[in-house]
């Protein structure tokens, strides 16, 4: 009968077991460590990550608070410039009035019983006013010169026409009591809206 091994022998081998559960026990903690640590030592807990605002320097375009606002200052602009351009348009015509009202009522009452062109059209030319002088208004100066050996008085119609050739308005210059040789200027203007685009025509030139 084998006597039982001596406590030296039975000590050797259970120092490879010890060595083996003791790294086991290592990895295990390791993991369990790894796995855990959350900074409090509990139960780790699915990680929210917080949503961050985009980096709106790379986007392109205009912000729609800044759109709108560009928006609105042009509109106000351009709601300045038409309430400009009515104004000038309406003072111009009110300086022309009151220099030639009476001559062109006048114009008109002469030229109701002529027949075109008149007796003077030699006598007169047209020439087209800028509308940046005028308020956007279409206007002409008839230029009327005294050709005659006395002194006159003229009469002129001014036709505006549209782009068929039909007349869709009429003015009435006049210049009264010109010397021989003297010039007037009178200026016809339409009331016209600027489009659809008019042209000016001289229908009658009277001597008188």
């Amino acid at each position: 009968m084998r006597a039982g091994a001596s406590p030296r022998a039975r000590a050797g081998r259970s120092r490879p077991v010890a060595g083996t559960l003791a790294l086991v026990a290592a990895c295990t903690m390791t993991l369990v460590s790894c796995g855990s640590d959350n900074g409090g030592g509990g139960p780790s807990t699915p990680s929210t990550e917080r949503p961050t605002a985009p980096d709106t320097a790379s986007f392109s375009g205009t912000p729609p608070s800044a759109m709108s606002s560009a928006e609105a200052s042009a509109r106000a602009a351009a709601s300045s410039r038409a309430a400009s351009a009515s104004a000038a348009a309406s003072s111009f015509e009110a300086s022309v009035s009151a220099e030639t009202e009476r001559a062109n009522r006048a114009a008109q009452s002469e030229l109701k019983d002529v027949k075109a062109p008149g007796n003077a059209m030699s006598e007169v030319t047209m020439t087209g006013k800028p509308r940046a002088q005028t308020g956007g208004l279409l206007a002409v100066v008839v230029t009327i010169t005294n050709k005659s050996g006395k002194k006159a008085s003229y009469a002129v119609q001014v036709d505006f026409l549209d782009s068929s050739g039909k007349a869709v308005e009429t003015r009435y210059v006049g210049a009264e009591d010109l010397a021989p040789g003297e010039k007037a200027q009178p200026v016809a203007v339409s009331r016209k809206p600027p489009q659809p685009v008019l042209t000016p025509k001289l229908v009658k030139a009277q001597r008188y």
